[in-house]
């Protein structure tokens, strides 16, 4: 899927889930990360999931900066 500015309502599409915006904050209530866990290695992604987005990251493509921000947005709040 090639997009021009890809936002988290297409990541989520991407990944497979539901990219309801209810279901996507759902989501990131209940998958929280400590401050020095990498995204894809949580236990809560498929193998197909954690693929894409180390691909992501490591080819600096063009979802790059949209899973940085779900990272973000998975960080545990004090």
């Amino acid at each position: 899927m090639s997009l021009n500015n890809p936002n988290l309502v297409e990541l989520f599409k991407q990944l497979g889930l539901s990219s309801e915006k209810n279901h996507i904050d759902r989501f990131i209530e209940r998958h929280q990360l400590n401050s020095h866990a990498e995204l894809s290695s949580a236990i809560f992604w498929t193998s197909d999931q954690r693929a894409f987005l180390k691909e992501a990251i490591a080819e600096d493509s063009e979802w790059a900066e949209v899973v940085d921000e779900l990272a973000r947005l998975l960080i545990r709040k004090p």
